[in-house]
């Protein structure tokens, strides 16, 4: 039963198992989250959110790595935990703005962007650390890189 809801979970609910692009599908569904999460509790929400996407995917990452190779495609709750923290810096002008869709559009790009290229430390976590740290960090850590610069954007560039 652990195994079944690990895999479930760390695929973020068959996300993982788009027949394209599964991290950028896991980016995509971390929005719906991202948008209840920040819309309704603010930074509180958001961090949480991510905190505890981030604990519970390296427990069912862990499981998942027992009989996978290292961060398989269809794993993209580390997608998730990324994605929501991209929100962080800018989550008390995401709550109860509804129409801050050009925020979650390009923390969204930025998230990708970030994640796709793994600029260090994201590097270092992806190919050094080779357990289910290493496959939660390197999205955290492009996760903080997409917060830095969307938030330099929205303080220079108001939108």
């Amino acid at each position: 039963m652990y195994k079944k809801f690990s895999y479930l979970l760390a695929g973020f609910f068959g996300v993982g198992h788009a027949p394209f692009a599964p991290g950028t599908c896991g980016s995509l569904a971390a929005l719906p989250p991202a948008f209840f999460l920040a819309y309704n509790f603010g930074t509180l929400g958001i961090l949480s959110g991510a905190a505890i996407v981030f604990f519970l995917g390296t427990l069912v990452t862990h499981e998942v790595l027992k009989t996978s190779k290292h961060d398989p495609s269809f794993v993209v709750i580390d997608e998730v935990a990324g994605q929501l923290l991209a929100f962080a810096p800018l989550a008390s002008f995401l709550q109860h703005n509804a129409s801050a869709w050009l925020t979650y559009l390009l923390g969204f790009g930025l998230f990708r962007l970030f994640d796709i290229t793994k600029p260090q430390p994201a590097r270092w976590a992806d190919r050094k650390v080779l357990n289910a740290w290493g496959v939660m960090l390197d999205d955290i850590f492009a996760g903080l890189y997409a917060a830095l610069v969307l938030w330099l954007l929205h303080k220079y560039l108001p939108f």
